[in-house]
């Protein structure tokens, strides 16, 4: 089988970012029984990180909500806004007084705290301080996605109007907003790799947790949503299993019997 596994909230527990030995040994074991196993996430590059990808082996890697795909040492996808692209986002984001991050597979970019519209966004982006920004100036032509945030509903709205057919906006509640170009998605991605290893969709399965998971967990033949998941995605999924800290993956691939 080919195996697609969320990272925050599946793979590592949301608060702690702790991955479980009972996950690590459980990846271990179905890639030693001939499985191929994938992080499908929606960090970029950056955010993922040797400290991630060390935490166990995997053989690919899907990334920024399908804007990058590697297998092995080879990079069989990415797509990055151009810097016409990024010019008109970063010219709307200041129109409409939207804030965001703008996350790229070298580097993710925001603006100035002081030039941050909203004491929520603020709070947000003061709490991965340590993870090194670019400034938005920085960013034209380097950028896969971005991480929006309005309080004014009608501004989003707006904004999702403007790139009607260029974005598709992920709505992760309380006025936050994942945004990709149009046709990128975790279920995308898992099309990509799996043509090119020759693998049919149905022999896939996927785990994850929150709403950017629900179109992977639909394209998969077995979606499974993690037992932190809200009600949305359980709906979303053909079974439920523990959360992560509970031995959620392991017991997921005990459930498709992979182990």
């Amino acid at each position: 089988m080919l195996i697609f596994f969320d990272l925050d909230g599946t793979l590592i527990t949301e608060d702690t970012h702790f991955m479980p030995d009972s996950a690590r040994e459980a990846i271990a074991a179905a890639r030693r029984n001939g499985h191929i196993c994938a992080v499908n996430t929606g960090r970029t590059k950056k955010l993922v990180g040797p400290d991630v990808a060390g935490l166990a082996e995997f053989d690919a890697f899907l990334m920024g909500c399908g804007t990058m795909i590697t297998y092995g040492e080879r990079v069989l996808f990415h797509r990055t806004f151009d810097e016409k692209e990024s010019l008109e986002i970063l010219e709307t984001l200041r129109d409409l007084r939207i804030d965001a991050v703008l996350e790229g597979s070298g580097n993710n970019y925001r603006d100035s705290f002081e030039n941050m519209y909203y004491p929520a966004f603020r709070e947000f982006a003061r709490s991965f301080t340590d993870a090194g920004y670019g400034n938005f100036s920085e960013a034209v032509g380097n950028f896969d996605k971005l991480y929006a945030y309005a309080d004014d509903v009608s501004a989003m709205r707006a904004f999702q109007e403007r790139f009607d057919g260029r974005l598709d906006f992920v709505d992760r509640q309380k006025g936050f907003f994942e945004i990709m170009p149009a046709g990128c998605s975790k279920a995308s991605a898992m099309k990509v790799l799996a043509n090119m290893l020759g693998v049919p969709m149905s022999q896939t399965a996927a785990l994850g947790d929150s709403g950017n998971d629900v179109p992977m967990l639909e394209c998969a033949a077995y979606g499974i949503a993690m037992g932190n998941a809200p009600e949305s995605v359980r709906r979303a999924a053909d079974h439920v299993t523990a959360r992560p800290e509970e031995d959620g993956v392991r017991k997921a691939l005990k459930w498709l019997g992979v182990l």
